[in-house]
């Protein structure tokens, strides 16, 4: 599949965001500040999960180690969002992409999967733990710079 395919044809950067995970916790909420962080300012970007979560320390540990951080932000679920419709969904967990294709069976949104391992099973010291959230977050920040930053870019 190449990026045409991926990403539609119109090949722009969409005009609003929506990162999906489980529980709006770790992965999702990662994404939505790392994305405010590299896209135009004018691009909307949130998170919600598919079940309601608690707040992850080690979320905010490793993004304070890149300069960022989720402020007061709580997680919330897909029925909390005030805006109900996006350009984009971007899903990180298979029953985050479930839910996102059911609640977009009827409307033009561009759902796009990018697994992301859960770090919460990751065992070991502190440092090991910490390192498992590293690695989503590098790697959430290598997809969204790759194919939605230098996407806007093109455009």
């Amino acid at each position: 599949m190449n990026a045409e395919e991926e990403f539609g044809t119109q090949g722009r950067l969409p005009g609003s965001i929506l990162f999906v995970c489980g529980m709006n916790a770790i992965r999702s909420p990662m994404a939505e500040v790392i994305a405010r962080d590299c896209l135009p300012p004018g691009t909307y970007v949130a998170s919600a999960g598919v079940r309601a979560g608690e707040r992850d320390p080690f979320v905010d540990a490793v993004l304070d180690e890149i300069g960022l951080t989720l402020g007061r932000r709580q997680p919330q679920t897909l029925d909390d969002l005030e805006d109900d419709y996006f350009d984009m969904v971007v899903t990180l967990a298979p029953e985050a992409h479930h839910a996102a294709l059911e609640l977009t069976r009827s409307s033009a949104v561009e759902v796009v999967y990018w697994p992301m391992p859960d770090p919460t099973v990751a065992t070991g010291t502190r440092e090991q733990i910490l390192g498992a959230y590293r690695e989503v977050r590098d790697r959430l920040k290598r997809l969204i710079v790759d194919r939605l930053a230098k996407r806007g870019e093109r455009a």
